[in-house]
């Protein structure tokens, strides 16, 4: 890991200090489950979507016992049109049944009973521990894997990967919002496709490792 990873974190907490993922206001961001609910509604499904279906499904239900008094066709619509929502819509319904009956309605704040609940992978998971309960963590999206390869502060070939090799490298302190930095960093600059390096804040410090073609 750089010596400059302080530096490099600063100059990214200043440029997007305002800024935060689209899908999750900052006011709920302290409910672990609304966390959750909303980050596996954000999966395959642009922000905006995912946002306004939140908004109307968190108005029918707030907690797992409410969320169970609706019927999977109520929380289909409510979400439509998020990415496989009928899927999610059961999805949600068996999370909340064994968030009542196995947790007394609480969300794990730990990542082994978290990886239990059907369909929460690593990524959502340490969301939850970082947004919801504002514990150390690692998410790890497609935009956290690019950004650290190309960055140089790993060399690995999928997400999860990322996420091991920085808990073994990355300083504690830059756990938590080391996820949403990166993710604003990935959709205003540094894109998959030609990134944006002659604007980019945090250039002079990235090793542009595999980018060939860069605006």
């Amino acid at each position: 890991m750089p010596a400059n990873i302080e530096k490099l974190v600063q100059v990214l907490k200043e440029r997007y200090q305002d800024k935060t993922s689209a899908f999750m206001d900052v006011s709920t961001r302290k409910d672990p489950f609304i966390t959750l609910i909303s980050c596996l509604l954000s999966l395959r499904t642009r922000d905006e979507v995912t946002a306004r279906a939140s908004e109307r499904l968190f108005a029918l239900a707030k907690t797992p016992e409410e969320m169970l008094n609706l019927k999977k066709e109520e929380i289909a619509a409510a979400i439509y049109p998020v990415g496989f929502y009928k899927r999610k819509a059961e999805q949600i319904s068996d999370i909340c049944r064994v968030l009542v009956e196995k947790y007394d309605s609480h969300v794990p704040d730990n990542l082994e009973e978290l990886l239990k609940l059907r369909g929460v992978g690593r990524k959502t998971a340490n969301i939850v521990i970082t947004m919801g309960y504002n514990k150390p963590g690692i998410a790890v999206d497609t935009h956290v894997h690019r950004i650290s390869n190309r960055l140089g502060l790993v060399s690995t070939k999928s997400p999860n990967q990322t996420e091991f090799a920085l808990r073994k490298t990355l300083p504690k302190q830059y756990w938590i919002v080391f996820n949403d930095l990166l993710v604003m960093h990935g959709k205003t600059i540094c894109t998959p496709i030609s990134p944006k390096c002659s604007i980019c804040p945090i250039t002079e410090y990235c090793k542009r490792a595999g980018v060939t073609r860069y605006r």
